[in-house]
């Protein structure tokens, strides 16, 4: 049975993703830095477990002996990790002139650095299996540019980037390597968006939620469930010769 790995899994595009491939058999660990949230998370997959398991793992993915550790941890459990799902990420915004030097260390360390210690400890495993799926969750922002995320936006373009890179260095090893790139999708990370559009500029909620849903040409927010039906697709056998490739489910936004 398939093994799968998921930062960031207890809300959001992270734990829809864990349903979607607990439907198709798959044991599930989910990482999460809060305790509580991924005890709920854990306790609605339960509910749906069929022959799969799941299990929780507290973790930061900037720290690289937490994540080792971990790994290490989830594979006793549940035998190697043959899935690997870089969930986990942050988007804080600022003008590029008053983005500190803190804070673009903060968007490498948690939506690039996390990915690539996550990565280099579950790859072993994978070249012992002699079979890997290892999916980015990047972001349109890492297609294009957008305003005001700077850091954001060059920490997911480096995300696109070490995809690319990966996918060619284990394209004879039966491994794949892809990225998700979402456009603006219902999470908390959006409402987080609207809350500070709302406070900026004195607009309404429906006004702020207007405003990133513009961006789609579906004039819409993305859903979590349509974020995890493409990373369920590349997870399945039947999509090895999908590498290397970013896909973006953004309603058209990046083509």
């Amino acid at each position: 049975m398939q093994h799968a790995f998921i930062t960031g899994g207890g809300r959001g595009i992270g734990l829809a993703c864990a349903q979607a491939l607990m439907a198709q058999g798959i044991n599930i660990t989910i990482a999460g830095r809060d305790l509580a949230t991924l005890e709920r998370a854990a306790e609605a997959l339960a509910a749906q477990a069929g022959r799969a398991g799941v299990a929780i793992c507290v973790l930061d993915v900037t720290d690289e002996a937490a994540v080792h550790a971990a790994i290490g941890a989830a594979a006793q459990q549940f035998g190697p990790i043959t899935i690997l799902l870089n969930n986990a990420g942050q988007a804080h915004s600022a003008p590029f002139a008053k983005t500190t030097v803190a804070h673009w260390r903060q968007m490498l360390d948690v939506n690039l650095s996390g990915a690539f210690h996550c990565t280099q400890a579950v790859l072993p495993q994978m070249l012992d299996a002699g079979w890997g799926r290892i999916i980015n969750i990047a972001s349109t922002a890492g297609l294009k540019g957008y305003k005001y995320v700077s850091a954001y936006v060059a920490a997911k373009h480096g995300l696109v980037g070490l995809t690319k890179a990966l996918a060619l260095e284990l394209a004879t090893k039966n491994i794949t390597v892809n990225a998700v790139c979402p456009g603006y999708t219902e999470t908390d990370i959006v409402q987080d968006a609207i809350a500070n559009i709302m406070q900026k500029t004195g607009r309404s909620e429906e006004q702020a939620r207007a405003e990133l849903a513009a961006a789609n040409p579906q004039q819409r927010l993305v859903q979590v469930e349509e974020v995890a039906n493409a990373v369920a697709w590349l997870c399945q056998p039947a999509s090895g010769a999908i590498t290397g490739q970013s896909i973006a489910v953004a309603g058209g936004e990046v083509m």
